[in-house]
């Protein structure tokens, strides 16, 4: 069995996980902040669970997703070419992270809409990358060949 652990597996791994905790912590917040409105104890909760956990999370993400793509180059691949999806997925996470930075002030004052819209951006770059074909992914080229096999009728 050969084991083999590649930098750039391993920071994709990194990238997804970080952008699972961030989403899943996102979800959560937003539940805690519908819970904040009737009990004075749970007031600010809500701020304090996204600015430790969603911001520091997609955060990494970012750091990570930049390694990444470094790595990706280094490697000859060129994601920026690869078609439109790459750049529409970068537009979504930059305005995702800008409104990631403002949410815990918003959701301290009780206001959830900008971190509704950074789950709503999330979930759209997440389709984005999902779906790169929708968004005119070039089909690599390849030097395979296809095999063909031909069935012929023997008489017996």
């Amino acid at each position: 069995m050969n084991l083999k652990l590649e930098a750039i597996n391993l920071v994709r791994w990194l990238h997804f996980v970080a952008l699972s905790v961030g989403g899943g912590a996102a979800v959560v917040t937003l539940l805690l902040s519908g819970f904040e409105e009737g009990r004075e104890d749970l007031r600010g909760l809500a701020a304090t669970v996204w600015s430790k956990v969603v911001a520091w999370s997609f955060r990494l993400a970012l750091v990570a997703g930049i390694a990444l793509l470094v790595l990706m180059l280094q490697a000859g691949g060129n994601p920026l070419k690869d078609g439109h999806y790459f750049h529409i997925k970068l537009l979504l996470v930059l305005v995702m992270l800008g409104l990631s930075e403002t949410a815990p002030k918003a959701l301290a004052t009780g206001k959830r809409g900008s971190a509704l819209i950074v789950l709503v951006l999330f979930l759209a770059a997440s389709f984005t990358v999902y779906n790169k074909g929708l968004f005119g992914t070039r089909p690599k080229a390849s030097l395979d060949i296809p095999v063909t096999a031909t069935v012929s009728a023997q008489p017996r």
